[in-house]
C-alpha cells in the first residue's frame, strides 16, 4: 500500500535524495521548504517519474504555516505515514561573536520546527497504528565544537526530543529514529564552498538516503532508535 512522506527541510543535497528515494519506493511525497524554488522544480522532476507530490513552501518554525501545510498534505496525499525532520539552520562563529538572534534562529529550525511538524504527524500514525518519524541529526548532536555553538546547541535539542518522543509514542507502533551524520555530504555545493580535494572522505546522500528508507521499514520486533553514518576513513580504522 503506498505511503504518505513529508520531508521537512528539502534542499538540492540529502533532502533530494530522500524525496527521490522515497518516491522511487512508492510513496506519495510532500515537499517542504522555505522558499518555493527548488521544490517546485524536484516537485515537477517526481511527477514526470509518476510519484504524486506537492510542494509546500513553509516557515518550518511557524506553527500556521506548520499546520496549513500538514492540512494541505492531508487533502492532497493522505494521512502522514512517514515524517522526515530534516531541516537545519547552523549559525557559525564564536561564542563571542554569536548573536542572540542568530542562536535562538537555529534552535527554532532543528528544534522546535522538528516539534511542530511531529504534532501534525503524530495523530495521524496513532490513528492508523503506526507510522516512522525519523530525525537527521550531526556530529554536533553528540559532540559540540568551536565555532558552533549554536548549531551544537540546536542538534543536541532534537536529538533529546527525539529520544523523550521515542519513549512516549513507541507503544502506539510509532517508529523514532535519530541519524547522526557524522561527515561531510558530497554535493558540488559542498564540494565548492569547502574546495574539498577529490580523496577527502565523504557521504554520498543517495547511499544515505537507503539508510533513511530501510529504517521507515524496520519491523516492530528490531526497530533502532538510533544510528550514525559516516564515510570511510583509513584513519579512523587504524
Amino acid at each position: 500500500m503506498s505511503k504518505t512522506a513529508v520531508i521537512a527541510g528539502v534542499g538540492a543535497g540529502l533532502g533530494a535524495s530522500l524525496a527521490k528515494k522515497f518516491a522511487r519506493e512508492g510513496c506519495r511525497v510532500a515537499l517542504l521548504a522555505r522558499s518555493s524554488g527548488y521544490i517546485d522544480a524536484l516537485a515537477a522532476e517526481l511527477r514526470e517519474a509518476g510519484t504524486i507530490c506537492l510542494a509546500l513552501p513553509t516557515d518550518i518554525t511557524d506553527p500556521l504555516q506548520i499546520a496549513g501545510s500538514f492540512s494541505a498534505v492531508r487533502e492532497t496525499l493522505g494521512p502522514v505515514d512517514i515524517l522526515v525532520n530534516h531541516a537545519g539552520n547552523a549559525a557559525w562563529g564564536n561564542f563571542s561573536e554569536l548573536t542572540p538572534d542568530a542562536f535562538e534562529h537555529s534552535w527554532r529550525v532543528c528544534a522546535l520546527g522538528a516539534f511542530l511538524c511531529a504534532q501534525e504527524a503524530v495523530p495521524d500514525m496513532v490513528e492508523r497504528g503506526g507510522g516512522a518519524i525519523l530525525f537527521t541529526g550531526a556530529t554536533s548532536a553528540i559532540r559540540g565544537r568551536p565555532g558552533a555553538i549554536a548549531f551544537s546547541s540546536a542538534k543536541f535539542a532534537v536529538r533529546g526530543l527525539a529520544w523523550a518522543l521515542a519513549r512516549e509514542i513507541g507503544h502506539q507502533g510509532i517508529h523514532v529514529a535519530h541519524i547522526i551524520v557524522d561527515g561531510i555530504i558530497n554535493t558540488p555545493d559542498v564540494r565548492s564552498r569547502y574546495q574539498l580535494d577529490d580523496d577527502e572522505p565523504t557521504l554520498d546522500p543517495d547511499e544515505i538516503a537507503e539508510t533513511y528508507w530501510s529504517l521507515a521499514q524496520q519491523p516492530r520486533s528490531s526497530w533502532t532508535f538510533e544510528l550514525d553514518l559516516r564515510p570511510y576513513n583509513e584513519e579512523f580504522f587504524t
